[in-house]
């Protein structure tokens, strides 16, 4: 089944198959079975050719896949141009919403890079003296 240029999994129910649709979660889901007049516990693949034109209908009220993706990058853009904090912190690829980064944000920042030297650390363990 092909929604919103979005091929479903058949054996998931309308509820849960529906957020595969970025742009639409859980709450949002409720409310297209509801204008749509579908129910969530029926599977994907058993939907009608009606049904699913009730839904993409119902769709439409939200901004979804590729516009809503367009206009996330937009604002992002936008705040990077203006030189926003929230700006910069996107550029340098770190964490936007004010967490702290000492000890943690490492999906952000990636695989840790040590930094300086660790011939202190070497010395000592071999038994030198220093």
């Amino acid at each position: 089944m092909r929604i919103a240029g979005v091929d479903l999994p058949d054996n998931k129910r309308v509820d849960i198959g529906l957020t595969y649709i970025y742009g639409i979660g859980r709450s949002n889901v409720l409310k297209v079975i509801t204008d749509a007049g579908v129910e969530g516990a029926k599977r994907i693949k058993d939907l009608t050719e009606e049904e699913v034109g009730k839904i993409q209908k119902a769709l439409d009220q939200f901004k979804v896949e590729g516009d809503l993706r367009q206009e996330v990058t937009q604002n992002i853009r936008r705040l990077e141009e203006i030189n926003a904090y929230r700006g910069i912190r996107h550029r340098r690829g770190l964490p936007v919403r004010g967490q702290r980064t000492r000890s943690n944000a490492r999906t952000r920042r990636g695989k840790r890079k040590t930094m300086g030297t660790v011939r202190k650390e070497v010395v000592a363990k071999i038994g030198g003296s220093k």
